[in-house]
């Protein structure tokens, strides 16, 4: 498999001469040969763009309209030269009225023609002085002769049946009304919305503009493009700004400047597949489709297989090498405050309704536990509870170093909690010899057995001090399988579940800048937050690890889960993009080798990914049986909300397709 399900978009705005449709042919035609150059698939221009947007009652001349049609016809002719769909903006003669029509090209032929629909005619826009209803005319013609052949008109879903990619247009005012041609174009399988445009500027005018296509995308489950006339519109009482737009299920992947002076075109690359992926999840997509989708009778035009990206082509999109994390500082600050704010509160109602005495959980000094501690204090001040309730307890063991051992006691101490101490060395030896173990044998048992010892204890203080045990697993741990069964596994409220590991530390830091610092910190959260704060820090910089081997010469961890799993930002991409666009393993191999060429050689990350397919189909059981815990995002593996997989499914087609 070459293809990888992307095809890449080309919306221009180019440089035009009002009425003259001979220079807006021509530079049209190098607008198309520049995208073709640049393995564009689909290119589109704005609404009217063969004569311009603002020629006035010029429509009306016979002149004009024979000259637009020459221009037309030379665009139509040019297109016989690259594999490119080409969408362009025109006006059409029916009887006796004219039509704001856009023409879709391929191959040297119009493949179908769409009319607005919906005509702008208060305030500055007048457009029903010129233009008839689409509305009515496309309901009643089905097609139209045009150059000596018939053409698809009116409602029109273009299908490239090899591909299995549906497009779909609608023009500029369409995009405003309530219900949008565009979601009947989805309804009816359109996977890619095309809007021609010639939209003017006035302040803000640009951004609701972007909300609506971003909006558009997202509800219809669609990609997204929008491309607007430019500067070179007649400004006798209207300034354009050549805005473009390209967006894909409610996230915009692409937005260009306003008033270039120069023919300017934006680039993106849209996912057509996790588009159909979407829509087979989403059961009530279908549903829509059925009650609404039939009230459009659309008129189906085929086209030839479309440009589709392959692995040999270089990606304009970018595919974030952490997608759990915003890239925005203001946006991932707002996102770290609901995430801690629905742990906090899905705790809180917990301890409320079981009437729990008592909150008991174990602290190692890292990541998890420290930020589901953290978690524990906010809840207990939600419900005006003593944090003396909190049970933490640190578990020494055969791996524990100095520096965590450390950091576990700091921060229980700062933060007001019943702190206590149960070494767990001598019941874990003791359980050695009953088993018949050999100490010295560093192996699975080894170590699940001191998992499962730490568990234990923690269950029956439980149950001795009235209370229930906080789990501190985290959503990457989950995915890998990589919690000791019936050990760390098991809690009774997991508040870390929904949170992957490469998210935990910025909710901590999020901690650290509102609760302990900044103009928001509260003086009350613990006994010194500056301490706590460098103690913070100090976990941040310690190396992920279950300690559940002995330290090095040094002291320090020699268990690393990083060296034994692999790295975890590359684990979460997985998850990530298998989980949410419905990638194939071929395809997530190329994305990520891609994404991290930098970093990673695509062998690397193929060993990983081998790794990861092992792991999460091999500890599904373990998720099966896993505790209560909210979901913060969009990925979640709760079994009983958003994954339900057979504990005995096989891996093997998806490893073979990695071989």
């Amino acid at each position: 498999m070459s293809k990888i399900g992307l095809v890449r978009v080309a919306a221009f705005s180019p440089v035009l001469k009002v009425a003259n449709p001979e220079f807006n042919s021509d530079e049209i035609i190098k607008c198309v040969n520049e995208a073709a150059g640049n393995d564009a698939g689909i290119i589109l221009f704005p609404e009217l763009c063969i004569t311009g947007y603002t020629c006035g009652d010029l429509f009306y001349q016979n002149f004009l309209y024979i000259r637009s049609m020459e221009g037309l016809r030379k665009i139509t002719d040019s297109a016989k030269q690259v594999s490119s769909i080409i969408v362009v903006g025109f006006y059409l003669r029916l009887d006796n009225r004219l039509y704001n029509c856009a023409a879709l090209i391929q191959g040297g032929k119009i493949k179908g023609i769409v009319p607005k629909m919906f005509l702008p005619n208060s305030k500055e826009f007048y457009e029903a002085r010129w233009f008839g209803d689409g509305t009515r005319i496309a309901g009643a013609t089905k097609s139209v002769t045009l150059f000596g052949y018939e053409i698809p008109f009116g409602h029109v879903l273009f299908e490239d049946e090899e591909n299995g990619l549906k497009l779909g247009i609608e023009i500029c005012e369409d995009l405003l009304r309530p219900i949008t041609p565009g979601s009947y174009l989805a309804l009816n399988g359109a996977h890619i919305i095309l809007n021609l445009s010639a939209g003017n500027e006035t302040v803000s005018k640009s951004e609701f503009r972007k909300n609506l296509a971003v909006v558009e995308s997202g509800k219809n489950t669609c990609g997204y493009v929008y491309t607007s006339a430019g500067v070179f519109e007649s400004t006798t009482d209207m300034v354009y700004g050549g805005h473009k737009i390209i967006a894909e299920n409610g996230t915009c992947l692409a937005e260009s400047p306003l008033f270039e002076r120069a023919s300017t075109v934006l680039y993106g690359d849209i996912d057509y597949e996790r588009i159909t992926f979407e829509r087979s999840i989403d059961q009530n997509f279908d549903s829509c489709a059925y009650v609404h989708g039939c009230q459009v009778e659309f008129v189906k035009a085929p086209l030839l297989p479309i440009k589709i990206l392959e692995t040999k082509d270089t990606l304009i999109r970018k595919f974030q090498k952490n997608p759990f994390v915003c890239t925005d500082p203001a946006t991932m600050d707002q996102r770290c405050k609901e995430i801690f704010s629905i742990q906090s509160a899905g705790l809180a109602k917990r301890l409320e309704h079981t009437s729990s005495k008592k909150a008991v959980i174990g602290i190692s000094g890292g990541l998890d536990s420290t930020l589901a501690l953290l978690v524990c204090i906010e809840s207990f001040k939600l419900i005006g509870k003593d944090t003396k309730d909190i049970i933490a307890i640190t578990m020494p063991g055969f791996g524990t170093t100095g520096k965590t051992y450390n950091n576990a006691q700091i921060i229980m101490n700062l933060l007001g909690t019943d702190m206590r101490e149960i070494s767990i060395r001598e019941s874990v030896l003791q359980h050695f010899k009953d088993i018949g173990h050999d100490p010295a044998q560093y192996d699975v048992t080894y170590e699940n057995a001191q998992a499962r010892e730490r568990t234990q204890i923690l269950m029956d203080i439980s149950n001795k001090e009235g209370g229930f045990v906080v789990g501190t697993g985290d959503l990457s741990e989950i995915a890998l399988g990589w919690s000791t069964y019936n050990g760390d596994h098991m809690s009774m409220y997991c508040v870390n579940s929904g949170v992957p590991k490469t998210l935990i530390r910025f909710v901590i830091q999020w901690v650290m800048d509102n609760r302990l610092s900044g103009s928001g910190e509260e003086m009350g959260f613990s006994s010194d937050n500056v301490l706590l704060r460098q103690t913070l820090q100090g976990i941040l910089d310690t190396p992920i690890s279950p300690e559940l081997l002995p330290p090095d010469q040094d002291g320090e961890i020699a268990q690393k889960t990083e060296d034994s799993v692999g790295p975890y930002i590359l684990h979460d991409f997985f998850m990530y993009y298998m989980l949410r666009f419905g990638m194939t393993p071929k395809k997530l191999l190329h994305i990520a080798a891609v994404t991290f060429k930098d970093e990673y050689s695509e062998e690397f990350i193929k060993k990983w990914l081998i790794i990861f397919y092992k792991r999460f189909f091999a500890h599904q059981f373990k998720r099966n049986c896993s505790a209560d815990g909210p979901k913060v995002g969009s990925v979640s593996l709760s079994p009983r909300g958003d994954w339900k997989m057979p504990s005995d499914a096989d891996p093997s087609e998806w490893l073979k397709e990695l071989m």
